[in-house]
């Protein structure tokens, strides 16, 4: 059976998913078969596997630092929030229904024999888990029946470090009052504590690390820099959701809908220099983009009606008509058609105009798509013909059914089981996240955009996105080997490094 470690917060976005990830790779690095997992998690960004199930974006991060294909094991309950009151439940990758958050918390229990179960099977096949909590372990409204932070740890029986965001100001106060709001047998089980996102002369801190040691019993095992790397992010707290300024040669604004999801599918685009991903959510910063991309949406219906009362709609279509590539993908393709039909009530029933720019209608529909897909573009006419032919792979992961309107519609791409996508003049749409992973795809669209902007022609040696995500969990590790007292965290565990 496996040797664990779990990363625990002081608040969300304190950076557990990233210490995690760099642990699972330094782990790695190191000769030990390592699996990530979150028993439970709550993102609007989340991922189908292979086998065509869903989970949470996090672990499939930590998966590839790892080295592991994602598997539902890793992320066995998924919160998909549909309101500020409620969300989709996926356990196990399938999708149980919509729950009120009270309702949720009465029956989350439940699943403590599927998180055990899928906890079991990574800890069999591994030699070290590492674990990832949520939120904080000292939110005591929360604390019954926890099965996400110090439930889940003792569930498992595994050690933890406890990580505070000095960035955010506070940290002596948030780890302290952590601690002391712990129970006795919760509090022993923290092993050490970790100074995340740190800027300057840690030396500086030297009189404050003391005194909180002092007061807390534990040993600060990391004063851990703000990290300069580029890795994915997946909640609403995402520093890359506030990019706002046009910072290179090529502007592409991505729309941020109140119910955005899968912004990921945007970070290939952005590693490179050449191009800026913003993301607007005010006509004010609109612009002029050289593409507008409209992305995913865990209520189409909802962000439809915001983009309306926004001003934003008449801006897309005043672009739009000017010849500004317009690109949506997922919920995005949804926006961009006639209408929006919810008669079965999945996302609270109506019908509702879309932009109109493609000729398609979605009706939403009780059962939700999620598969892994393959194929290449078509023909394809008009400003978007350089896209044509181009291999892609991506996944669908979407509530609704989108038919078209013409006799001859102009689909975007062919597939293995028939077409995908709509495309007219100047703008396009599809259901596949992750098109812009594959360099093929990427580098026309990039050849595109420079020549629509003036640069000329892309001749770049355009970089695998896996290639660079690998350097990138490279340079996590090092950062952390660097600056975490791993002798130690290696005894914790109870392993010695390879």
């Amino acid at each position: 059976m496996a040797k664990s470690i779990m990363i625990q917060g002081t608040m969300s976005n304190a950076g557990k998913s990233l210490i995690a990830a760099g642990l699972c790779r330094l782990f790695t690095q190191d000769g030990y078969n390592v699996s990530p997992f979150k028993s439970q998690n709550m993102a609007l960004n989340s991922y189908i596997t292979e086998a065509g199930l869903e989970m949470g974006r996090a672990q499939v991060v930590q998966a590839e630092a790892c080295k592991k294909k994602p598997h539902v094991w890793m992320n066995p309950v998924l919160l998909k929030p549909t309101s500020d009151m409620g969300s989709q439940v996926i356990v196990l990758g399938k999708v149980q229904g919509n729950m009120c958050a009270m309702d949720y918390y009465k029956k989350k229990t439940d699943y403590i024999p599927v998180i055990k179960e899928a906890y079991d099977n990574l800890a069999a096949q591994s030699d070290i888990v590492v674990i990832e909590g949520a939120g904080s372990p000292a939110e005591i409204n929360l604390k019954e029946n926890d099965i996400v932070n110090m439930g889940l740890a003792k569930m498992v029986d595994a050690p933890v470090l406890l990580a505070g965001d000095i960035d955010r100001g506070g940290v002596f106060a948030q780890l302290l009052g952590t601690l002391e709001l712990l129970e006795a047998d919760e509090r022993s089980r923290i092993k050490g504590l970790i100074v995340n996102k740190f800027r300057g002369d840690a030396a500086i801190l030297e009189p404050g690390i003391q005194m909180l040691e002092q007061r807390c019993k534990k040993k600060v095992l990391g004063i851990v820099p703000y990290l300069d790397v580029d890795i994915e992010e997946e909640d609403s707290l995402a520093k890359e959701l506030e990019k706002r300024n046009v910072t290179a040669a090529v502007d592409i604004a991505v729309i941020k809908l109140r119910k955005i999801s899968n912004f990921t599918d945007f970070h290939a685009l952005s590693i490179d220099e050449g191009v800026s991903v913003r993301y607007v959510e005010k006509p004010s910063e609109l612009g002029n983009p050289h593409m507008i991309i409209l992305p995913g949406s865990k209520n189409t219906v909802a962000d439809m009606k915001w983009l309306r009362e926004s001003g934003l709609e008449a801006l897309i279509l005043r672009h739009a008509g000017k010849g500004t590539l317009i690109f949506g993908i997922c919920g995005g393709f949804q926006l961009l058609g006639r209408r929006i039909v919810d008669e079965a009530g999945v996302e609270g029933g109506g019908e509702i105009r879309g932009l109109g720019l493609l000729p398609v209608t979605t009706y939403f529909e009780e059962g939700k798509t999620q598969r892994c897909r393959e194929g290449k573009t078509i023909g394809l006419s008009g400003p978007f013909a350089p896209l044509s032919y181009k291999q892609v792979k991506g996944y669908e992961i979407h509530m609704g059914k989108t038919v078209y309107h013409e006799e001859k519609p102009e689909y975007f791409l062919e597939t293995d089981d028939g077409f995908d996508g709509c495309m007219k003049g100047n703008v396009a749409g599809t259901y596949f996240h992750g098109i812009f992973d594959q360099e093929d795809f990427r580098k026309a669209l990039l050849s595109l955009l420079y020549e629509r902007c003036g640069l000329g022609k892309y001749n770049k040696e355009i970089l695998s996105f896996r290639a660079y995500k690998e350097q990138q969990y490279d340079r996590l590790a090092d950062a952390l080997r660097e600056s975490m007292d791993m002798k130690e965290i290696y005894r914790i565990i109870g392993v010695s490094k390879c």
